[in-house]
């Protein structure tokens, strides 16, 4: 009897397991990139709102990633760097393959920061500096 309790304990773990697992990083990116496709105008006018660029550096950034999420990611990180976008492409494109927490590292962002990790669960997609998740910026 015990064994069957510790077996159906142990089997339920298993079970429960997975959804006690966090979010992985950059899983809002697939579904932004979906949107962008799906209005690329309308994209580009929120980037140019939020990033407070024009439309012809909205074309150079978009033209320097292979996807919209990674180019919101590219803007991202120059903003929380202080870098210019122009610089995070150039470090993206020589250090490719490594990964955004990297990148982030090699802006002098610390990966582990509160920041970074906004980023990365995508609470701050189009929040500005200081604002809370889904508040937009004005």
């Amino acid at each position: 009897m015990k064994r069957k309790m510790f077996f159906y304990a142990f089997l339920a773990l298993l079970l429960l397991a997975p959804a006690q697992l966090p979010a992985a990083d950059f899983d809002w990116m697939p579904d932004f990139n979906v949107q962008a496709q799906a209005d690329p105008s309308g994209f580009r006018v929120r980037l140019a709102t939020r990033f407070h660029i024009g439309d012809a550096q909205v074309s150079a950034v978009l033209s320097n990633f292979p996807k919209p999420a990674d180019a919101y990611v590219a803007l991202r990180l120059g903003e929380m760097s202080g870098k210019p976008v122009e610089y995070v492409a150039e470090q993206y494109k020589a250090n490719k393959g490594q990964g955004w927490g990297a990148l982030a590292k090699s802006l002098g962002i610390k990966p582990g920061s509160r920041e970074f990790h906004a980023l990365k669960r995508g609470d701050d997609l189009y929040a500005s500096k200081g604002k809370g998740k889904g508040k937009k910026n004005k």
